[in-house]
């Protein structure tokens, strides 16, 4: 039984390992993301635009932010550690590949 159970438990660690792996070698293309920017271009392109939704809220300009820094942003949205009714929505609508897609063009916009 022993010799069964150690190859499962080091393939299903193995497996873990690769997805975790996978997950991590996302590279963000910035050429990618200018057709994927279209509902951030709505709020986060106009300098001083303020949303009405939920309540009245300064937007922020993203361009120029660090490329990690949207990423978890995006990330937080997605997984609800940030609370935005708008940006959840649009943020779980994101693949991991979109999110580092997107941040990766903001970070070199001025």
């Amino acid at each position: 039984m022993k010799k069964i159970i150690a190859p499962c438990v080091a393939l299903l660690a193995f497996a873990g390992m690769a997805n975790l792996a996978a997950a991590a070698d996302v590279v963000g293309n910035a050429k990618a993301a200018e057709n994927k920017i279209a509902m951030c271009v709505g709020c986060h392109a106009i300098g001083g635009y303020k949303s009405a939704f939920p309540e009245v809220y300064k937007v922020p300009m993203i361009g120029g932010q660090s490329e990690k820094y949207i990423e978890n942003a995006l990330k937080a949205y997605k997984k609800g550690d940030r609370n935005h009714p708008s940006m959840r929505g649009i943020a779980s609508s994101l693949s991991d590949q979109d999110i580092a897609d997107v941040a990766a063009y903001y970070s070199q916009q001025k």
